[in-house]
């Protein structure tokens, strides 16, 4: 630990422990360049005052300074696969309607007639539909935004038709989904994504379908709700059943640019948290396996020179191979198991691997709650035809995610993930500190966030 203290802010990595870029290094099959790639560099070590996720002054500086800024995927390319298909995208107070065109392309318009501002589509809406009527007085749209009706045309002479075509977004797809940005000087959707179309380029997130969609609500602001998912360091209290096989505290964190940042953790390797009676290999993939520690009743066995979480992404490898008609042997064992996960500011996450198929959304609803989006993506079979996603299983704040059987053991991980988010909030109000401390390495990527936020915020 002496060493510990000769170093500089943000230096400090766990002791003792191969780092997980590391440990993937030395897994028989590698790790992708990708995943071995070092972005990090020490941003600070100031507190985070509490006043930026309970004031709603601020929560408008970012409704009209950041969310009006920032490109956000609003739905899956699978949501609108038809010509004449819609689907409504709402966050803080702005909302887009995304359609299929009669000409096939994709465009993305403000949710709002041009006669008097009522939505042309329900907020949470999305279907089919051959124009974009106002329910109000019926102004009508084309899908392609050109004003084709308008009644008691007589009344308006002031309008000229050709200078009343619905106002579009900036529209772009990238991975499956479709991204939107309500502002008309946005940079290119590819520029904005920075490393992660380069990173992302051997996954072929496109080439996956919507197995399960969860939408639920969340007791806090949606900075709070999205940091619970920005570093493992969580998982030694949280989801402390876990720490036998995951390898949290030396966890790699970096950060690629203003609006990318990821964090990698393995799976089959133990918390460095545990120091005495670590288990052995064959002791990590029991557990892995779901097997009682002590029962040699499995014929799985890690062979000698062979390490549990080869032996574990294998079966993995072949278990998905057989429900979802792939093979997927040429998966690294890092890209198999292990939590691979990539933030895309202001609120989306997503994970390339094989065994954890995640997205994550996170969007305002007021300032102490917030709206999660949660799909599983799972690989499309080739040759075949793949399901249309499926309606959002819709929870409340009290609901469990385990009454959603498509989460599967996940379910009741992510009941731990979100359990503690009332008890914050409440927190944050009584605090007299006022501000949250952050660890310089491990939490690097909630510091990250806030400090992106404040960049547009204050950017002139």
């Amino acid at each position: 630990m002496s060493e510990l203290k000769n170093l500089k802010p943000g230096e400090a990595r766990c002791p003792d422990h191969p780092s997980t870029k590391e440990l993937v290094s030395r897994d028989c099959t590698g790790a992708p360049d990708a995943i071995l790639e070092e972005s990090y560099e020490f941003i600070g070590d100031a507190d985070i005052p509490f006043e930026r996720y309970i004031s709603k002054d601020f929560a408008e500086e970012e409704n009209t300074k950041m969310w009006s800024k920032v490109w956000q995927w609003a739905c899956h390319l699978d949501h609108i696969p038809e010509i004449g298909d819609y689907y409504v995208y709402d966050v803080a107070d702005l909302s887009a309607v995304i359609v299929r065109s009669e000409n096939n392309e994709i465009k993305a318009y403000y949710n709002s007639c041009l006669h008097r501002g009522t939505q042309l589509k329900p907020s949470g809406s999305s279907g089919v539909c051959k124009e974009l009527k106002c329910p109000f007085h019926g102004w009508t749209w084309s899908l392609s935004g050109k004003l084709e009706y308008l009644p008691c045309d007589w009344d308006f002479p002031h309008v000229n038709k050709e200078e009343y075509n619905l106002p579009e977004l900036k529209c772009d797809t990238w991975g499956g989904f479709v991204f939107i940005n309500f502002d008309q000087n946005a940079k290119p959707l590819n520029d904005y994504l920075g490393v992660l179309p380069e990173h992302f380029k051997n996954w072929n997130l496109e080439d996956r379908y919507i197995e399960t969609h969860v939408t639920k609500k969340l007791p806090c602001n949606w900075k709070a709700a999205a940091e619970a998912f920005l570093e493992a360091y969580h998982v030694l209290e949280t989801h402390s059943e876990g720490v036998y096989t995951a390898g949290d505290a030396n966890a790699d964190y970096d950060i690629f640019g203003d609006h990318i940042s990821r964090f990698v953790h393995t799976i089959g390797y133990t918390s460095p948290h545990i120091v005495e009676n670590r288990p052995s290999q064959q002791e990590i993939l029991d557990i892995l396996l779901g097997r009682k520690l002590g029962d040699d009743t499995g014929s799985v066995k890690v062979p000698e020179g062979s390490t549990a979480r080869e032996v574990y992404a294998r079966i993995v490898q072949e278990e998905m191979g057989e429900k979802y008609k792939s093979d997927f042997s040429h998966l690294t064992v890092t890209e198999t198991i292990d939590s691979i996960e990539y933030f895309v500011f202001p609120n989306a996450f997503f994970f390339p691997g094989l065994q954890l198929p995640m997205v994550y959304r996170f969007r305002p609803d007021g300032v102490d709650h917030a709206i999660f989006d949660l799909l599983f993506l799972r690989p499309k079979v080739e040759g075949e035809n793949h399901p249309l996603p499926p309606e959002p299983h819709i929870l409340d704040i009290d609901d469990s995610y385990t009454l959603c059987e498509g989460t599967g053991y996940l379910g009741a991980v992510y009941d731990q993930d979100t359990n503690n988010l009332l008890s914050q909030t409440r927190g944050f109000k009584a605090s007299p500190k006022g501000a949250q401390t952050l660890g310089n390495y491990q939490e690097s990527r909630a510091r990250h966030l806030h400090q992106i936020v404040d960049k547009y915020i204050n950017q002139k």
